[in-house]
């Protein structure tokens, strides 16, 4: 038997063709097949120093475009999973304003806060040279995740 929270998804997703990529992958898997699966797409806005705002004004104005921009990204993937088949009020869009020194350790923060026991990226297009020297958020959380299934979408 499953548990809730193994019906859960969290797919962190950027602007990226790979993040798209990774919800298409989502869709075409579980679109239409039923039971009760609920998704949230997780989309973090990386709030820099506070220090890199000349005011406040202008910090708020930064944090509006970016929640603006935000928004739109995370709809298109709502609208993309509903046509795949999934009930609209199954999915949640997320997209905090967060300080992530380690963006792998935000998304985990997260799909702890939710109960989730599933967590969807892209991979990014590393080479193997380029992941020893920059590292990548999915190699992360493969390595950090602890209860709970990482699916990382490599097409």
């Amino acid at each position: 038997m499953t548990s809730p929270s193994e019906r859960n998804l969290l797919i962190a997703v950027d602007a990226s063709e790979n993040s798209k990529k990774a919800v298409d992958y989502v869709g075409r898997l579980l679109g239409g097949v039923g039971g009760d699966f609920h998704i949230t797409l997780l989309h973090l806005i990386l709030e820099p120093d506070a220090d890199y705002f000349p005011s406040k004004e202008e910090h708020q104005i930064w944090i509006d475009q970016k929640r603006k921009e935000s928004m739109t990204l995370l709809e298109s993937y709502r609208d993309a999973l509903i046509a795949y088949g999934f009930e609209g009020d199954h999915i949640r869009v997320l997209t905090p304003i967060r300080f992530c020194p380690s963006i792998s350790e935000c998304i985990l923060e997260q799909k702890d806060m939710l109960e989730y026991g599933t967590i969807v990226v892209g991979r990014k297009g590393l080479s193997p040279k380029e992941e020893i020297l920059l590292g990548s958020v999915s190699s992360r959380l493969v390595k950090l995740a602890r209860n709970c299934t990482v699916w990382v979408v490599n097409a």
